[in-house]
């Protein structure tokens, strides 16, 4: 049985320790925070369960096979190498590092001592965009010409990290998961307006060699609670709606089509209005699939779907939509 160690267990890391609690065959075995009222809380949902406040110790532990990181994101990299130095593996929440140099460091750390990296894109184990890439890789779409997304909500609010690298990771790694490929080319804008150093709203386009786009919204200070992609194809499109309860996906048989023997604009495009059909989805937590993803690994031996490297690919794009928030939007290329 793998015993399992969480660290943090704040917002989002207490759905990790409970992710976890129920992933087989595995053991939620410890968590560690810092803040000990956190903790006991965790102790009191969880009897049983070690409890560390020095993350040193917890790693001292020999019992301990994997370390879950649901830290800020800045502590990621040098939480995960620490593990990872110790012979754990290691689960990290999004994204994987805040810099290329530092996600490649961890892949090559992970690769010499012979221990599984993955990283927590959720969205990648959403039943729903599971779906839509069978549907695009099926060619029911034709090709695909675009893709945009909003992430948009009003909170929470963050104090140091900006809405780029808290939100966008999600929709990065939907993007690249759908397209199979990175793009070449990105430009950002964006602006904080409660405060001026931290970005609240940010609005990037990409660019990939062979003319395809994205555009992502994210923002944290807006009306709307969005959570929406759009994929726009040479035959279908297709909308996933993450807040809609039951229907998220819908497939538009709508879009134009050329006609042989005209030469003139008008009369050889038509304007193609077909009928609006909703898949069937079989929904599943995405937050238990992707925990019992990295367990399966583990016990296994296995690539996960977003290893390091996937990991890392995102770093490239976070890194540099950041360097072009940072010049007013400037074009930059992804290396």
């Amino acid at each position: 049985m793998l015993r399992l160690a969480v660290v943090g267990t704040g917002y989002w890391g207490k759905n990790i320790v409970r992710a976890f609690s129920n992933t087989q065959p595995s053991a939620l075995y410890a968590c560690c925070d810092a803040d000990q009222d956190r903790l006991q809380q965790i102790k009191t949902s969880y009897p049983g369960i070690q409890a560390y406040t020095s993350y040193d110790t917890l790693l001292q532990d020999t019992k301990v096979d994997a370390i879950a990181i649901a830290t800020p994101s800045p502590t990621h990299f040098m939480l995960a190498k620490q593990a990872l130095a110790s012979g754990k593996h290691v689960y990290v929440e999004k994204p994987l590092t805040m810099t290329v140099s530092e996600s490649s460091e961890l892949i090559d750390l992970a690769a010499r001592h012979k221990r599984i990296l993955m990283v927590g894109h959720l969205m990648i184990y959403h039943p729903a965009i599971q779906k839509l890439k069978d549907i695009i890789d099926s060619g029911e779409l034709g090709d695909i010409f675009y893709v945009y997304t909003q992430r948009l909500n009003l909170g929470i609010i963050r104090e140091n990290e900006n809405a780029w690298w808290s939100l966008a990771p999600h929709d990065i790694s939907i993007i690249l998961y759908l397209s199979g490929s990175i793009p070449s080319r990105i430009s950002v804008n964006g602006q904080g307006y409660l405060r001026s150093h931290v970005q609240d709203v940010v609005f990037a386009d990409l660019q990939f060699e062979d003319g395809r786009m994205a555009q992502i919204h994210v923002s944290w200070l807006d009306p709307h609670k969005m959570r929406k992609l759009t994929v726009v194809g040479s035959r279908k499109m297709v909308v996933f709606d993450d807040m809609e309860p039951i229907e998220k996906l819908k497939i538009y048989d709508k879009g134009v089509e050329a006609k042989l023997g005209y030469e003139s604009y008008g009369d050889a495009l038509t304007l193609r209005q077909g009928d609006i059909y909703i898949p069937n989805v079989t929904m599943e937590e995405p937050l238990k699939i992707e925990c019992q993803h990295f367990v399966h690994c583990v016990m296994n031996g296995h690539k996960p779907e977003t290893d390091g490297e996937n990991g890392l690919a995102v770093v490239k794009i976070l890194e540099a939509g950041q360097q072009s928030l940072d010049s007013s939007g400037a074009v930059v290329d992804i290396l």
